[in-house]
């Protein structure tokens, strides 16, 4: 039978939790397995049995935007989704997906727009962003399928204006099935142009009142 943890446990969980999101907020990046590392290291922790999840984390890092960021993170956001706003249609031959923390909401000033596109020709992306005369640097993106499925799959990288695009390329079948999620662990939420611009709306709104 499994012992639940006690008091001083789950107090180091937290404690683990929270800097890691720190070390999140900072560096705009979402490597948890990294920024757990990090926070153990920043808090003598190296050899404990009380790593945070990867939602634990991400619940930390909401908690502390609102409130350390509260003043700035919302407008980011919202600047971040419209950028993705105008990414979507311009891929829109790629029927392209909002993925990530700009979709999720945890985005903020360092983190990068990350669409999915569709084509069975990946190289069909780069020649489209040649022909818009638009710079890019190719790399290859690991997702997990299950727990024993990774697969790569060529991603394109590039900044349009001050903004920080990434775009991963899967087969035309593979809007069917998204890449789990490194958060929870299921089916990675993906959003196309309408929903984006109803989240933008919806934004709007509660500001508004």
């Amino acid at each position: 039978m499994a012992t639940r943890p006690n008091g001083r446990d789950m107090r180091m969980r937290q404690s683990l939790a929270m800097e890691a999101a720190r070390i999140l907020a900072a560096s705009g990046g979402r490597d948890y397995f990294a920024a757990k590392r990090k926070a153990a290291a920043h808090l003598g922790a190296h050899d404990t049995r009380n790593m945070p999840s990867n939602a634990e984390i991400e619940q930390a890092l909401t908690d502390y935007q609102r409130i350390f960021h509260a003043d700035t993170q919302p407008e980011q956001l919202r600047r971040l989704r419209e950028a993705a706003l105008e990414a979507l249609a311009f891929f829109a031959d790629f029927a392209p997906r909002l993925v990530g923390p700009v979709l999720n909401g945890t985005a903020d000033a360092n983190t990068p727009v990350t669409l999915h596109l569709f084509s069975d020709t990946p190289e069909a992306v780069g020649l489209f962003l040649v022909h818009h005369g638009i710079p890019y640097d190719e790399a290859s993106s690991r997702l997990r399928f299950g727990s024993e499925a990774v697969v790569a799959y060529p991603s394109f990288r590039f900044v349009a204006g001050e903004q920080r695009i990434e775009v991963i390329v899967f087969p035309v079948d593979g809007q069917r099935q998204a890449p789990l999620s490194p958060v929870d662990g299921r089916p990675m939420r993906r959003a196309g142009i309408d929903a984006v611009r109803a989240l933008l709306q919806e934004s709007a709104d509660v500001s508004e009142r």
